[in-house]
């Protein structure tokens, strides 16, 4: 049996013509070993550590005028849902049992509907109040205020979504 050795010496043969061409003039092409200023030596001094921030600004009026605002509008709309939870519930009790088609059920449904909006109002105040506390971390101001007035709204939120979610359970 005959062994082809003609592609293995054909490829030897152009490895070492390459080869030879890569070491023919070292002047020619510069060295790619580390040179002396590229050595990383010594330390650099850090002069007076970094300095401490300033304190954030206080709030601008026109923005703590908003916040109160925005906590008034909240309750108001938290008072009037929860004015509205009672008739809701007498709705659901009266539809209780009742098909698609009945009067009473479609009552309670809208009842159900309206106290939805009504959360609605309060969770855009809460939205409000994000975007009013993004403005003023921003502005590098002062957001005791407007994180009171969103952690206070946060929990008319969280309220009405608990009485929602059982009214919607009691409905089904």
């Amino acid at each position: 049996m005959r062994k082809v050795i003609g592609p293995y010496l054909l490829a030897a043969s152009a490895s070492l013509t390459l080869l030879a061409g890569c070491a023919s003039d070292p002047d020619r092409y510069p060295s790619l070993a580390i040179r002396d200023f590229e050595r990383v030596e010594g330390q650099f001094a850090v002069g007076g550590g970094i300095p401490s921030l300033p304190q954030p600004a206080a709030p601008a009026p026109a923005t703590v005028a908003r916040v109160g605002a925005l906590l008034e509008e909240a309750n108001q709309a938290h008072r009037s849902f929860l004015d509205s939870v009672s008739e809701t519930e007498r709705l659901l009790a009266a539809a209780r049992g009742l098909d698609a088609e009945s009067n009473l059920w479609s009552e309670a449904q809208v009842a159900l509907a309206v106290l939805d909006t009504r959360r609605a109002l309060v969770a855009s105040r809460l939205a409000d109040l994000d975007l009013l506390l993004a403005d003023t971390s921003l502005a590098y101001e002062q957001l005791d205020e407007i994180e009171a007035a969103r952690t206070a709204v946060e929990a008319l939120t969280a309220e009405e979504d608990r009485i929602l979610d059982g009214l919607i359970a009691r409905s089904e």
